[in-house]
């Protein structure tokens, strides 16, 4: 397929140079949002009087059918080409013959392509938010089911308050309702329409860009030639709101790496989102989890790798720019691929809820709630400290709890203590009480999951 440049040119372009320059095997993916472009583009100009209206007619009944044709699969993308533009452009003109010729007046590529990628990422960006949005959803199923199922709170991981499992669900529900609201937001930024704006200066041509972006669903055009076929901020702004997806994600990865682990055993993975060893039989590995926290890194790579190909460029389009497809679409497709894994991993897992509270028991997460029973009975803070550690240190060396430490053993470091401290540093009773707002008492935690099944 003969090149969209080649009139300038007297030698045949080398096979290399070809390969090397050629973007079709990751643009191609862009062929229905390239067609929905063109289709809006020649509906302008037979509106606007640019070409004839027949004509116009006739190209768009013409991408009509081949966006038909591929979608079925009657036509198969020529992966010789060197890109997805100069395919169905190629194809149009196959069709339709000089007719087919007519669409490109009033465009270039750069703004073409400044199209397409803005409406591809788009989509691609609805598919992920719905796809967190599920997740939230689990999140807050579970975290209803077990917003009264006591476990450990870790700060340096070491066991420190007693907070329930459903809170702990809801913190990371949090951090994904955040991405949701970030993905959004850049999304916002991005919906403006390039069309138009040329090579680099705009064009001669009476257009109408306005029309364009509204058959498109853009909110707007852009304001500057230049910048609307050179910016890529918005392919960085949602790699970036990936690479947080991605953090969250692996974080909660680890936790769910360490609760499967025999010295946690709080959760245990469905068989069908784990696996065994080849030598090892009893192991049961939670990979799923270690790839996402694996493939993080890969996020993250796609982020520097458009920060990198952007940093240096001269205004207006240079070829650099065709680096930013395959980062940015690799960042999307990783995201989705490993919440397609982990959304159900976490939909069908069993929390074991009696080791959680063994743990929390041991823990002597409860040591605040003794402190302030010794505030409400008059003592500083500070004093009440201070034997609260004492007891802890005392309980550690007869192997005795908080809750199994005689009452005489309390009295001898402070004699303000009495029998309500068994109630006081019941565990349940030290979640209950934590009634602030955000804190972890259950009814608070019903309220995360009202909010949170609200915004989604």
């Amino acid at each position: 397929m003969a090149q969209l440049w080649k009139g300038r040119f007297k030698k045949e372009l080398a096979k290399e140079t070809n390969d090397f320059n050629s973007s079709i095997t990751f643009d191609s993916r862009m062929y229905e949002q390239d067609i929905k472009g063109s289709i809006a583009h020649a509906t302008m100009l037979g509106a606007s009087g640019i070409i004839d209206k027949s004509e116009s007619e006739k190209i768009v009944s013409g991408l009509e059918e081949i966006l038909s044709d591929i979608k079925s699969g009657k036509l198969e993308i020529d992966m010789t080409a060197e890109d997805i533009h100069t395919f169905v452009e190629g194809e149009l003109t196959a069709r339709l013959g000089q007719t087919g010729k007519r669409l490109h007046t009033a465009r270039s590529r750069n703004d073409q392509v400044a199209l397409d990628i803005r409406l591809t990422l788009r989509d691609e960006a609805d598919e992920v938010i719905k796809k967190l949005k599920k997740l939230v959803g689990v999140l807050c199923d579970k975290a209803e089911e077990h917003c009264d199922t006591i476990m450990p709170g870790y700060t340096h991981l070491q066991r420190a308050q007693p907070i329930t499992f459903g809170h702990h669900l809801m913190a990371y529900a949090s951090m994904l309702l955040r991405d949701i609201s970030r993905i959004e937001d850049a999304k916002k930024r991005m919906n403006i329409c390039p069309l138009g704006s040329g090579a680099l200066a705009g064009t001669t041509y009476p257009i109408d860009r306005k029309k364009v972006a509204d058959l498109l669903g853009f909110d707007g055009i852009t304001s500057n030639s230049l910048d609307g076929v050179s910016d890529r901020d918005f392919c960085i702004e949602l790699a970036s709101a990936l690479s947080l997806v991605m953090v969250h994600l692996s974080r909660f990865s680890e936790e769910i790496i360490m609760w499967c682990s025999w010295e946690f055993k709080f959760v245990e993975l469905d068989d069908a989102f784990s696996t065994g060893s080849s030598i090892m039989p009893q192991k049961k590995n939670p990979d799923i989890a270690e790839l996402v926290r694996g493939k993080s890194g890969r996020v993250f790579g796609d982020l520097t790798t458009l920060l990198t190909v952007m940093k240096g460029i001269a205004l207006a389009y240079n070829k650099d720019m065709q680096e930013d497809k395959e980062a940015i679409f690799d960042a999307f497709d990783t995201v989705k691929m490993c919440l397609n894994a982990f959304t159900p991993m976490i939909e069908t897992m069993t929390v074991l809820k009696e080791n959680m509270r063994h743990a929390a028991a041991k823990g002597f997460i409860n040591a605040t709630d003794c402190a302030d029973y010794l505030v409400g009975k008059g003592l500083p803070f500070r004093d009440a400290y201070k034997c609260t550690g004492e007891l802890v240190a005392l309980c550690i060396d007869k192997g005795l709890t908080l809750e199994t430490l005689p009452l005489d053993e309390y009295k001898a470091v402070c004699d303000l203590f009495d029998d309500e401290v068994y109630k006081a540093i019941n565990l349940e009773k030290c979640v209950r009480d934590r009634k602030a707002d955000g804190s972890p008492c259950p009814e608070n935690v019903l309220k995360q999951v009202k909010a949170a099944r609200e915004m989604l």
